[in-house]
């Protein structure tokens, strides 16, 4: 396979754009012990990937501070674990290397992959994460250990135990540093940094570098050297893109219905709760799917469990959160799912990278709702992708059935292929005069156990008619009627008194892939409260504000942790007080009004005034 990939190197001794072309490079090419040669070809990597490349054919890099950016799956493990084994002194018992990563489960793979590339070595590997014994933790530091893998959270605590000393480290790894800051371990990567004074070198891997990533990397690497090894995954050429418009109300069967249709022999469906999650898993259970849910409600034994049912073939669905799926390393999966709208494009950049990887082929499919698929174009756009993405209905159940019989039919051809011993037999039965009865039974027997699809064509239809029809309403001119239109929009929309409530301000705004009716919609659903209760949203490229009734703000606090785990970030909150004559903005940005005015004068002209009976009244979002 030719794999081309362009690799910008930016800093000491670097410069200019570097091509390389994999197929001129073998592990053997470079300066490896003879040891991790042989583990390698036991384990049949013959050509390195090429964020491997970028670091194996740089000598100097093993004497330096660097900064590696390359997306989810492209073999970033390899490319720390084997210049670092190769220089280290493995008859030291002492702890030398030091990887951090965001989750448990990233963790213990980590720590797989330094214990069979390290075997011939002498390489021990000790695995810090929470959700396991600690005595065997501190056993396994006592018993000398060369490597130390963990989460920053279990790390630090040894640290501050005193079971695990730090002075003798040479070698930071952070992983997926991007990941670590967005789950919060921002202080504890700071402490464990700031407890190691003899570290030679500290190499910084991630996805992306937001600003965050960078500050981090300003305070503790020294002139660090660059390596961007990044591309589109939007338009990898090994990865399908796919689109499935499903119905609002009947999202569960639309879902069913793809996963019939594309038969999938090794999934990872995406949903945005904890809780949709098993529901979802549960569901897919009943009717005859084998899946199992993974989120961060399970224990570490749960979870555990989870993965090795997916692995040892039990399963072959694992439907799990953003944040259990991140580091999970799943062999050879056809197809991701994503259920529901992304919170951002990066999350569905991270989330396609779980597929197509190391060479595979594999399959992305968004399952959206018309009106969802409306937003996901717009945060598409914003973003200025170029992604190349077919959008269909979701298939119906007469397709399905269709589809299905000839994939039957051709299993069928196959198995007579296989054997003969059954064409004599079903001669005989063919020359029955009851032969259509004992067809119709075999078939009856054989494919009565086939999940069916469920009859949605007709609900798909009416709600992307219903999105057209608003575009092209949206399109319309500006007449008479539509001031008129406009200002019933504003009375229905004005917001309501705030005194008393709250201003919540988030980090994340439209760059983010936010828009107002998203950040509105998730407001009611975490708060547990109507619209009527949400005030004025402001909404920046870079962060996002929200009023909140006093009602709302009475629940604000006991929830909170709810839009947190949807995406949403706080980062102040402030308390409206109730003033006379407080000035009320529409959310629309039509002109304030005063609370305390008197009775609303209509515009419209005299003898069309509705009646306060015949306003529209506001709709409350249903939970």
């Amino acid at each position: 396979m030719q794999w081309r990939s362009r690799a910008s190197f930016l800093g000491c001794n670097m410069g200019g754009n570097h091509i390389m072309t994999q197929e001129t490079k073998k592990f053997a090419d470079f300066d490896l012990r003879p040891e991790l040669l042989r583990a390698l070809e036991r384990k049949g990597f013959e050509t390195p990937m090429p964020v491997q490349v970028c670091v194996l054919e740089d000598e100097t890099l093993i004497d330096s501070d660097i900064i590696v950016q390359a997306k989810t799956g492209s073999g970033k493990t390899l490319a720390f674990a084997l210049p670092l084994i190769n220089s280290m002194d493995s008859k030291t018992r002492e702890p030398q290397i030091i990887v951090l990563s965001p989750t448990r489960e990233l963790a213990q793979q980590t720590a797989r992959e330094f214990a069979w590339l390290g075997s011939e070595c002498g390489v021990r590997v000790a695995t810090l994460v929470g959700g396991l014994d600690m005595e065997r933790q501190i056993r396994s530091l006592r018993d000398g250990a060369n490597v130390v893998v963990g989460t920053p959270g279990r790390v630090l605590d040894h640290v501050r135990r005193g079971t695990f000393k730090t002075s003798s480290i040479h070698s930071i790894v952070l992983d997926e540093g991007d990941h670590m800051l967005d789950m919060g371990f921002h202080d504890e990567m700071e402490a464990i940094l700031q407890s190691m004074d003899n570290v030679e070198r500290t190499w910084l891997f991630s996805a992306t570098m937001p600003p965050e990533v960078m500050s981090l990397a300003r305070q503790y690497l020294n002139a660090p050297k660059k390596i961007s090894l990044v591309s589109d995954i939007t338009s990898h050429e090994d990865i399908s893109q796919k689109a499935y418009i499903i119905p609002s109300r009947r999202r569960f069967e639309g879902l069913t219905n793809v996963l019939i249709w594309e038969a999938p022999s090794r999934a990872l469906i995406f949903c945005g709760t904890r809780a949709e999650t098993q529901d979802i898993a549960d569901k897919l259970c009943d009717i005859g799917f084998k899946a199992t849910p993974i989120h961060g409600d399970m224990s570490q034994r749960e979870r555990n469990a989870a993965l090795g049912a997916l692995r040892g073939g039990r399963v072959n669905m694992l439907v799990a959160t953003d944040v259990a799926a991140r580091g999970l390393d799943i062999d050879a999966v056809s197809h991701v799912i994503q259920f529901g709208l992304p919170q951002n494009l990066e999350s569905f950049v991270h989330r396609s990278g779980r597929t197509g990887r190391a060479g595979h082929e594999g399959s992305n499919m968004l399952l959206l709702t018309a009106r969802e698929a409306k937003q996901f174009k717009f945060m598409a756009s914003n973003a200025g992708s170029k992604m190349k993405m077919e959008w269909i209905p979701a298939p119906d159940a007469l397709e399905i059935e269709g589809q299905a019989r000839i994939r039957f039919e051709k299993t069928l051809i196959e198995h007579a292929l296989e054997s003969d011993e059954f064409q004599s037999w079903a001669d005989d039965l063919l020359r029955r005069d009851e032969a259509l009865m004992l067809v119709s039974g075999l078939l009856a027997k054989a494919y009565g156990d086939q999940p069916s699809g469920y009859s949605i064509k007709t609900d798909v239809e009416a709600e992307m008619n219903r999105e057209r029809s608003r575009n092209d309403k949206g399109r319309q001119g500006t007449g008479v009627s539509a001031g008129r239109t406009s200002e019933v929009k504003k009375d229905r929309n004005a917001r309501p008194v705030m005194g008393g409530g709250l201003v919540i301000q988030f980090s994340e705004g439209r760059e983010d892939g936010w828009e107002v009716g998203a950040l509105l919609g998730l407001m009611c659903r975490c708060i547990g409260v109507g619209r009527e209760d949400v005030g004025n949203i402001k909404l920046r490229d870079n962060s996002a504000s929200i009023e909140l009734s006093a009602k709302g703000a009475a629940l604000f606090e006991s929830r909170k942790d709810r839009l947190e785990k949807e995406g949403l970030n706080v980062t102040s909150v402030r308390k409206i007080e109730s003033r006379p004559g407080e000035y009320h903005e529409h959310r629309d940005g039509g002109k304030p009004r005063p609370e305390n005015r008197g009775p609303h004068r209509d515009r419209r002209p005299s003898g069309t005034r509705e009646r306060d009976s015949e306003r529209p009244k506001r709709r409350r979002i249903t939970k």
